[in-house]
């Protein structure tokens, strides 16, 4: 489990019992902090719970990210249906008695054009820029198509300890015997003056430094205006006894004003009993009866309830130095500390915003499942504790069991390593893309099977990293609720990409093809479409990788990984887009032909080209243009004038001429061409 020291023991456990919960074993390749004993070994090698997780860990495959999926069935289409339109423009143009060598070099010219080459290197770009904007956020990413995967999460399975908590206890309530105790009362300095005596945390530049219950009591006394150090130094410690995982309890003994005292402190079940007074707000000291007994365990029931860890305080006065033995008995009842390690303030915030999006935040935990429940519940993962299962009752449902209400469970807790791999495989297998969160070695097998693994860059081990596909520099959730927004918005620009190149591939092809069909000389040259292809396909076509997120971005479902690019709609706006580009360019080249030929393939190539330059502008957003604003993308704006620039260029200057085949316009029909250029954006 975490990396924290455990006491163990040699009783007997039951076979039944979680690893993490067998504290009569220990496993290899973990530390003994202090102690001694004599150990039987059980198992070797791979059998070993460490050698388990290697093996998990070497047999499980990271999956193919639904963007490397989408785009390598694009590819395929793209490529047949090409192929298919080169080899029917070519015998067209033979069977019209077009030069062979001719129309050989305009099939292979609408080859280049019609599948867009740039994409793999736009897509790239684009996951590169994401990447630099997720790690300025704390998130950083270790494989570039992890990127667009967090667009599609429908899942995110989240450690709770310092992912959706703090991971620093805090105590939140004082009781004593009769009522709840204000901590800036002289009642709750008493009790916590006990707290920080009876405590082995030591504060160092302004650090607290220690075990995180003791550290919890040290800053709670520190919040109250106690001064620690007089407390300490005027009540000098003389002994001790150290707390033991079969006592629960911790004792230290003291000296003040030539007086002796004990503090004890432990479990509320195990130093309850001992009690034989209480003190109560007049600072008496009154007998404890049984019923007062129960009482007092109802209350640290009630408390624990709230998922707080509760520790009773007690001390002790009349007892010699030499007997600290005797220092467990007969003790006086001052109060409990309830704490807890209380959620991050944004992690709620996150959770919400998740479930806007469609993404359903899963806490998995070691913690016990009181403790893992109410947390959860504080922080909206889940409404009731139904929703809740443990390790041990998941061990006791068959996979198709498991499968069939996966969904109903928000929290699982007292989990084991090969738990979170069940849980992500059986998510998967419901259509699922998973977001797994982990920090330690255990970790490591569900976050490489998980299609996004987000390991911890504070607590994270290495092997935990480098199984992961984002390191979470804050070990924060809320990074994660970041991370996806960016995966949504770099998922639609390349989508807005592909929108843009392949409708504008589609003009250029239909601009040949329809050319071909109907008896015209070819309206542009090789080297014009290639041109065209050039300026359209790199800068503005990056550009639109750019674009700022949709502010409602984080209100709809997740991309659904069954969905194609070109689904809702979108693959027949691109054929109308793509006809309407098209048809604008043989327009042009028909109000041409009233100068000359080479006129008119200057017409349709100049429209052609700017046409798609205009129309780069309307796949920015299915709103209107003036919804969101001209100026929204200034590299989109910067690079479509550089680009028409050029497009201008080969037509105006000479020497370019000869290069292109073009020739200089005469004024009105530069007007037609702008006009037929812009009509993209009206229409």
């Amino acid at each position: 489990g975490e990396s924290e020291p455990v006491s163990l023991h040699s009783d007997t456990l039951p076979a039944d019992t979680p690893v993490n919960d067998r504290t009569n074993m220990l496993y290899s390749g973990c530390l003994v902090c202090y102690g001694h004993g004599t150990a039987i070994v059980t198992d070797i090698g791979i059998n070993t719970q460490i050698g388990k997780i290697a093996h998990l860990l070497i047999n499980e495959d990271s999956p193919e990210t639904p963007l490397q999926k989408r785009l390598a069935k694009t590819g395929k289409i793209l490529s047949i249906v090409a192929l298919i339109i080169c080899v029917t423009i070519c015998i067209i143009g033979i069977t019209k008695n077009r030069p062979i060598i001719e129309m050989f070099m305009t099939a292979v010219s609408l080859a280049v054009a019609a599948i867009p080459e740039g994409l793999p290197a736009i897509v790239t770009i684009m996951l590169s820029l994401g990447v630099t904007r997720m790690a300025a956020n704390k998130a950083i990413i270790r494989k570039l198509p992890a990127v667009e995967t967090l667009g599609s999460t429908t899942v995110i399975c989240s450690d709770k300890t310092g992912t959706l908590t703090q991971n620093k206890m805090n105590v939140v309530k004082l009781h004593g015997y009769e009522n709840e105790i204000n901590m800036y009362s002289e009642e709750g300095s008493r009790l916590l003056s006990l707290g920080i005596l009876c405590n082995n945390s030591v504060i160092q530049n302004n650090d607290v430094i220690g075990e995180p219950t003791e550290n919890a009591l040290v800053t709670a006394a520190i919040r109250s205006g106690i001064n620690t150090s007089h407390i300490r130094n005027s009540c000098q410690r003389i002994n001790e006894l150290p707390f033991d995982s079969k006592r629960k309890l911790m004792t230290t003994m003291h000296r003040h004003n030539g007086k002796i005292f004990t503090i004890t402190k432990g479990a509320p079940d195990v130093l309850t009993p001992l009690c034989t007074h209480y003190i109560d707000r007049s600072f008496e000291v009154k007998s404890l009866s049984k019923s007062d007994r129960d009482n007092l365990l109802f209350i640290n029931n009630r408390l624990a309830s709230d998922g707080l860890r509760v520790l009773a305080i007690a001390y002790r006065n009349d007892i010699s130095e030499g007997n600290i033995k005797a220092a467990e008995e007969q003790l006086v009842f001052v109060g409990y500390a309830a704490m807890i390690d209380p959620p991050r303030k944004e992690a709620a915030l996150a959770v919400r915003e998740c479930k806007f999006a469609g993404i359903k935040p899963i806490m998995i935990t070691g913690d016990h499942l009181a403790t893992a429940t109410k947390i959860a519940t504080d922080l909206g993962i889940i409404r009731h504790s139904g929703e809740a299962i443990t390790g041990k009752e998941l061990d006791e449902l068959s996979d198709t069991e498991f499968a069939a209400n996966i969904h109903r469970y928000g929290v699982f807790a007292r989990v084991s390593p090969e738990h979170k791999l069940r849980l992500v495989r059986a998510l998967q297998k419901k259509g699922d893309i998973v977001a797994m969160t982990g920090d330690g070695v255990n970790d490591a097998p569900a976050l490489k099977a998980a299609d996004i693994g987000c390991s911890m860059g504070i607590t994270g081990t290495d092997v935990a990293k480098n199984a992961s596909d984002m390191i979470l520099e804050d070990d924060n959730f809320s990074t994660i609720t970041l991370a996806i927004k960016e995966g949504r918005s770099i998922y639609d620009n390349i989508k807005k990409s592909i929108h843009f190149l392949i409708s504008c591939n589609i003009g250029e092809i239909l601009t040949i093809f329809m050319a071909i069909v109907y008896g015209l000389a070819s309206p542009l040259y090789p080297v014009q479409l290639l041109w065209i292809n050039l300026i359209t396909d790199s800068l503005p076509a990056i550009a639109l990788g750019m674009e700022p997120a949709d502010m409602n971005i984080m209100r709809r479902p997740p991309i659904s990984p069954k969905k194609g690019i070109f689904s809702d709609g979108l693959g027949a706006r691109i054929a109308i887009e793509g006809m309407l580009i098209g048809s604008l360019a043989l327009v042009a080249y028909s109000l041409g032909l009233n100068t000359n030929p080479t006129h008119a393939n200057t017409m349709c190539f100049a429209v052609l080209g700017l046409a798609q330059l205009f129309h780069s502008f309307n796949t920015r957003s299915e709103s209107s243009l003036f919804q969101i604003g001209i100026f929204s993308n200034i590299q989109l704006v910067l690079s479509s004038i550089l680009c028409a620039f050029l497009q201008i260029v080969v037509i105006c200057v000479p020497v370019l001429n000869t290069i292109f085949s073009t020739t200089m316009l005469y004024s009105n029909e530069w007007i037609i061409v702008f006009v037929l250029s812009f009509l993209p954006i009206p229409i």
